[in-house]
Order: C-alpha cells, then structure tokens, then sequence
C-alpha cells in the first residue's frame, strides 16, 4: 500500500509512474488527497474537542468548591454537549480512516525511473543472457516424454489422485526434486540467509500483508471453515514474521530462505503453455526474503539477482534475464528482474524466478519498522525472489542436459542426487 505521506509530496510523479502501467490514476490520487485532508481536518477538531472536554472537566470540581454552582453546572452541560461532538468527529474519523485505506489500497505500487513504460511481456528489456543455447539432435524429446519414458514424472497419476496440475514424482524424479531443495538452501545458507520451515496455510492477515488480497484472491486456495489460504509462495509467511514488528536498526538486513510447496489455481491458464511441468497448480520452490533500510534496497537487489544468476550457471542452464516493464509488473512490485531458463525441446523461454523491490508497500501494510539511531521509527523496504523455482527448472534440466546415454545430472548437482545420470 502506498504510503499516503509519499502521495501529498510526490502526487504528480506517482500518477506519471503509475502511467507505465497503462493506469490513468491522476484523478484517483487527487481524491485520495482530498480524503486525506477531510480526515486531518476531522482529527484536528477532534483532538481540539477533547482537549476543551478535559480542560473544563477539571475546572468543574474547582467551581463546585468554590461555590459557583451556576458556572459549574454551565460546564457540564458544556462538557455534555462535547461528548455528544467528540462521538460524531469519532465515527467520520473512522469512516474517513476506512474509505482512504479502502483507496489506496486499490492503488499498485509505482514503478521506479528505470522500470520500461509498456503493456506487456512483450514490451520487457532483456539485460543479459548467458550461456549457450544451441538446437538439440534430432530426436530430441520435452521433459514431459522423458519423465513418463522413465518413470520419473507421473502426471496421469496426480489427475487420479487430485486433478490435472497435481503431479507425482517418483523414482530418482523424487530424488532430484529433493536434491534440487537441497542444493538451493544450502546455496542460499552459504550467501548468509537464515532458513525458516513456515506454515503452508495463512490467515487474511498475512495474505493482505504481502498483497495477494485482494489483488489475487481467485488465484489462491481457500479453506473457507477456517478461513484460512493455502499459500502461493513462501513470500507470503516468511514477510508476516515481520509483521507489527520495529527491528533493531543492528539486526538489519534481514535475509530469510524458505523451501515450501506452492498452491495456486492459475485460473483460466490453458494449451501448450500448461503442458508438463510448465504450469502447475501445486509446486516445490525455493524462496528468497529480505528487509532493508529504504537506502539500501536497490543495492541489495543487485546481491541478489546476482545470487540467482549464481545458481543457475551451477545447472548448467542457458538462462536471460528481464526487466519488466510496467505493465507487466506485479500489483506490489516496484521493479521486477525475471530470470528465464532455456527449454531446449520447447525452444522457447520458461520464467523460473522473479526478484522484486516493493520498497515500503508491503511493509507499509503489515507496519515491518525499524528504530534508527535518533530513536525515530521508518518502515524497511522488503524484497523477494525465488531462488528456485523447481518444475521449470526440472523441465530445462531434462531438456537440455539429454543425450544419448540419458539425462546428465549438472555436476553441482550429483553430491545431493547421489547420481551423475538418469
């Protein structure tokens, strides 16, 4: 959520950032504003209001005691009259609290200077792309007929048991995806994030913490007796630790990793796109989480898209990465790197992670703080990649490490697969 301190200063700049989404938001943010000065105009009489109200409430007894029965009596029908105020400035006070938030939540997040005006993924900036994608033999097959050809990825078996988008892995499929858990959180361990097991269902709360409500609710699993959401990615409990939380100003940058399987309905995704492992309705992934100080999030971006790349080129997988422009960024992001892998049987670009800078969106709406120097709290900024997505990354590692022999297990790889070739 923006910050409505952010929109009084930056008004103008915030609707022309919010134009790179293709989001005329200029009238919006103009009425946000004159929601917000109705509500400071409302709290100042209010708070005018109370002071009179304990003012004179002190002056009562001393009139009483000093016989001025008529003056005393005068001030209590005052202070009554007061009461009756301060109870309506109390109720507009929190409908006005309401409708803003109810606004500025409906607002995404502004996209920062170098974010690429555009509509779509089409209108992304390739920065880099690394490593050699070259065509396969003849013969060549998609991980989907490799994984049913030996018996690593049973597809046939998850719609049995649940539905199409539910896979079963077994055999040394199994073992790889362990292998790959493994080997991403003990990469993340060594570049100094702290690993967390986290629940794999959350409560409203969290879900509107890091803005998957209500932006996304139609995309999330709900368990409606309890009210609770399964989760799309870790992202969303690792953040809500933080929650309500002011963080010592030394215990910062905050670095967290998590694995946890992911649960999302993908509404309305269909053909070629879904085929395989390419787009699931549950899944195994990675996370990345950090907390900074405002000044030093774009730095620590860079860290860890530099990360990220790291773990790739331990794969062995040719790889490119994006800057979204936006259009295609997501509700709460203010810039977003997608790393992409090479699907060399598909012959196209699968996206296996997106790191983000949200700055103080997300920590703006689950109040993550922390107290500097002068005693003062700030809000941190937050920020989250995957680091990795797994079924993707399985997919291009079927793909393009095939030969005639088999598939060839990255050599990274082979201390946790207990393998060197499938």
């Amino acid at each position: 959520m923006l910050e409505i301190t952010y929109l009084r200063e930056n008004a103008a700049r915030a609707a022309a950032g919010l134009k790179k989404r293709g989001l005329d938001a200029e009238q919006s943010i103009q009425d946000i504003l004159k929601l917000d000065e109705l509500r400071r105009q409302n709290q100042n009489e209010l708070d005018q209001a109370l002071a009179e109200s304990n003012k004179i409430s002190k002056e009562i007894g001393m009139l009483y005691k000093s016989g001025k029965r008529e003056e005393a009596e005068s001030a209590k029908q005052r202070t009554s009259e007061l009461k009756e105020r301060i109870k309506e400035l109390q109720q507009e006070q929190e409908q006005l609290k309401n409708s803003l938030e109810q606004d500025l939540v409906a607002l995404p997040n502004v996209p920062i200077d170098s974010v690429p005006a555009g509509n779509s993924e089409a209108d992304n900036e390739e920065v880099s792309r690394h490593g050699e994608i070259s065509k396969l033999p003849e013969g060549a097959k998609p991980h989907w007929e490799i994984a049913e050809e030996k018996q690593l990825i049973r597809f046939d078996l998850g719609v049995k048991i649940t539905g199409a988008g539910f896979p079963v892995y077994q055999g040394k499929g199994a073992r790889l995806q362990r292998a790959l858990i493994n080997f991403f959180l003990e990469e993340n361990i060594k570049a100094g994030f702290e690993e967390y097991q986290p629940p794999l269902m959350v409560n409203e709360e969290s879900g509107f913490g890091t803005g998957q409500l209500p932006d996304k609710e139609g995309q999330m699993y709900h368990m409606q007796t309890d009210n609770l959401y399964a989760i799309p990615t870790a992202e969303v409990p690792i953040t809500n630790i933080f929650r309500d939380e002011i963080l010592a100003e030394d215990s910062l940058p905050i670095k967290a990793t998590a694995y946890s399987a992911c649960f999302r309905r993908e509404a309305g995704s269909y053909g070629k796109d879904v085929r395989g492992l390419n787009r699931l309705h549950q899944f195994d992934k990675v996370e990345v989480v950090c907390l900074t100080k405002p000044e030093d999030s774009m730095a620590m971006l860079d860290t860890m898209v530099e990360h990220i790349a790291g773990l790739l080129q331990k794969l062995e997988l040719p790889y490119r990465i994006l800057r979204l422009c936006g259009g295609d960024l997501g509700f709460t992001s203010a810039i977003t790197y997608d790393f992409e892998v090479w699907s060399a049987a598909q012959e196209r670009w699968l996206e296996v992670s997106s790191v983000s800078n949200f700055k103080t969106f997300q920590t703006n709406r689950m109040k993550i703080r922390y107290r500097g120097e002068d005693k003062k709290t700030q809000l941190l900024h937050s920020l989250n990649g995957s680091a990795l997505a797994l079924p993707r990354i399985v997919a291009a590692l079927l793909e393009n490490h095939q030969g005639p022999e088999g598939v060839r297990v990255p050599q990274a790889l082979q201390a946790y697969t207990g393998f060197e070739i499938i």
